[in-house]
């Protein structure tokens, strides 16, 4: 999966939006003001950075080669994770999905509602 398809997907979620807050290069996509992505560029390979809970994220991490701990995040609750081409498009997306919805999660109840009354709950956990 490559770049522009990772932010194509990030941003088809309900309600992400795309910031800069870095500056150039560094993409930012937030649910209300919330990060679950960040995209970005280490020397010649771009990589995410994912929300993931903390065992999954060791498991991932043994899996995938191209999985490390986040880069300039809380290590026990993030992964970078390398667009080299070695993990299926499948597994991406269902990491960028796990992100999404732990940040989700995070959001007050009366705005999950909100969102859920919105876009139906299939739609924003992928039921």
């Amino acid at each position: 999966m490559d770049r522009e398809a990772v932010r194509l997907y990030l941003l088809s979620k309900p309600e992400a939006w795309e910031d800069m807050p870095f500056g150039d290069g560094v993409l930012v996509f937030k649910i209300d003001k919330k990060m679950f992505g960040l995209l970005s560029r280490n020397q010649s390979v771009s990589f995410i950075n994912l929300k993931c809970d903390p065992d999954q994220a060791f498991i991932l991490r043994d899996i995938f080669p191209a999985v490390k701990p986040g880069y300039h995040m809380n290590k026990k609750h993030w992964n970078s994770v390398y667009l080299d081409g070695s993990i299926p498009r499948s597994e991406i997306e269902r990491m960028i999905d796990h992100s999404y919805s732990l940040v989700l999660q995070s959001l007050t109840k009366k705005r999950r509602i909100a969102l859920e009354i919105v876009h139906g709950p299939e739609r924003l956990y992928g039921l």
